[in-house]
């Protein structure tokens, strides 16, 4: 991927790709403010969510170790994966173990940012997305743009058109004279999904949390398609970032008050998918559950941005950003876009690439993310402290800036250098280009402000009496 600043400049010039997310994300916010504004605890709530996590956090190694017991204990298997290629071998093995060549998905972003998909094609095994919005991915062989929504970026134009072209090869076909109505869309991909569920033999799920006490894995979801992958297949495999667990079943009610209104503007979940290992007479004979690290440990480590970890992936930070509202996801360049994909990714990843040093400027620092995240992460001051990272690391364009700096520290310190530049200043204005070299970055879309006839300090002089 290239930097953001490139990636997104196409994006922004794409008029009906700004449409469909201008359109998508003012509905999903306005409803959003609407049921949040419901709770007279919602700043209650989301400090409780913000203290849950970060004592989590600080004790991360013994709720996971909590969590492995009571997993074993009520029937499930617990495998650690360090990071992504041992998490995609790990459960490429599982599934060739069952026989099987076909698995059936629930929306989970933890196996996205893996590729897991991709891993197992690579072993002669097809994983068959089941979310609407997932699935419309798929068949366009197109990325996720949306946390939430990933695939916000379509209108039900090119929807249609997608269920008409590529259906067919991946199973049942959509109807003959397919229209772009919502019911229609829906329809087809229902007839189309039900056939994965009723013959897949394995099913491969994330999870919203895991609770340590129990063992218990929660997901939430509105289609129904999760309930489907995860109670009729015979084997349920399910990948979980090491950040999901919580301590307590009253800890996870908190959250289930604050995810549903601020994710999907919704006061609960239509379907909230809840497992404690295995039982004879009902769901999977056999569960997995693979425990992801890949960078989150490092990321642990940040005392500033390790709050990114207590995202609980609602994206509402997404909804209100300007500049993921103009760019879209991909631009992003990773699975996590907007805002908290600005902080996530390149913690989890490094910023050596280009894409990852460029995230923590793909904001304007307005703030809006912050005042909407449920858990009260200060997505501005990580965004500050990564670009500090970036600066201290070098590279295009940073060299110089520490000059500058260096330069204008070196002048403020001089009070008497300090006049002499401003009156010089004063006295060229009407010289000066409106482009002057260097700053190409800025003028590019602004125009620079005038310089004044007089400095402050001169006028001061002059008037403080």
């Amino acid at each position: 991927m290239p930097s953001f600043p490139e990636a997104a400049k196409e994006a922004v010039h794409d008029v009906t790709l700004r449409a469909n997310l201008r359109h998508a994300t003012h509905t999903i916010r306005d409803k959003r403010a609407k049921t949040v504004a419901e709770l007279a605890d919602w700043a209650e709530l989301r400090q409780a969510g913000k203290q849950i996590k970060d004592d989590t956090l600080r004790h991360l190694d013994r709720y996971l170790e909590q969590l492995e017991s009571a997993v074993t204990a009520a029937g499930g298997i617990v495998h650690w994966a360090a990071d992504a290629d041992e998490a995609n071998r790990i459960v490429a093995e599982l599934v060739k173990a069952t026989g099987e060549s076909e698995v059936v998905k629930v929306k989970s972003m933890a196996t996205q940012e893996i590729g897991l998909n991709e891993a197992l094609a690579a072993e002669g095994i097809s994983a068959y997305e089941t979310d609407l919005a997932e699935l419309i991915v798929q068949l366009g062989d197109d990325r996720p743009s949306h946390i939430l929504v990933p695939a916000i970026h379509r209108n039900r134009g090119e929807i249609r058109d997608i269920f008409r072209e590529e259906m067919g090869s991946w199973g049942r076909a959509a109807p003959e004279g397919l229209t772009d109505s919502p019911a229609e869309l829906a329809e087809a991909a229902r007839l189309h999904l039900r056939e994965k569920f009723l013959r897949a033999k394995v099913g491969v799920s994330g999870a919203n949390f895991m609770v340590a006490e129990t063992g218990t894995l929660v997901v939430v979801e509105s289609e129904g398609n999760g309930r489907m992958c995860l109670t009729l297949p015979e084997t349920l495999i399910s990948v979980v970032g090491i950040e999901k667990v919580v301590p307590t079943w009253r800890d996870l009610e908190v959250f289930l008050q604050t995810l549903p209104r601020s994710s999907t503007a919704e006061r609960m979940n239509p379907y909230t998918s809840m497992w404690t290992g295995t039982a004879d007479a009902d769901g999977p004979r056999d569960f997995h559950l693979v425990l992801l690290d890949n960078g989150r440990t490092k990321a642990l480590a940040d005392e500033v941005g390790r709050q990114a970890l207590r995202c609980i992936r609602c994206s509402a930070c997404l909804n209100v950003c300007p500049v993921y509202e103009r760019a879209g996801g991909h631009a992003y360049g990773s699975v996590y876009p907007g805002p908290i994909g600005a902080i996530l990714s390149p913690q989890l990843r490094g910023i050596q690439s280009e894409i990852d040093a460029s995230l923590p400027y793909a904001s304007s620092l307005c703030g809006a993310c912050y005042e909407v995240c449920p858990v009260a992460i200060d997505i501005p001051e990580v965004l500050v402290h990564l670009r500090e990272k970036v600066a201290d690391r070098g590279g295009k364009g940073h060299h110089l800036e520490k000059a500058a700096i260096k330069a204008a520290g070196w002048v403020l310190d001089h009070p008497a250098a300090l006049a002499a530049g401003e009156r010089a200043a004063s006295g060229t204005r009407k010289l000066h280009p409106k482009r002057p070299p260097g700053a190409g970055a800025w003028t590019a879309d602004r125009e620079l402000p005038a310089m004044p006839a007089q400095s402050f300090r001169d006028w001061w002089k002059k008037n403080r009496r």
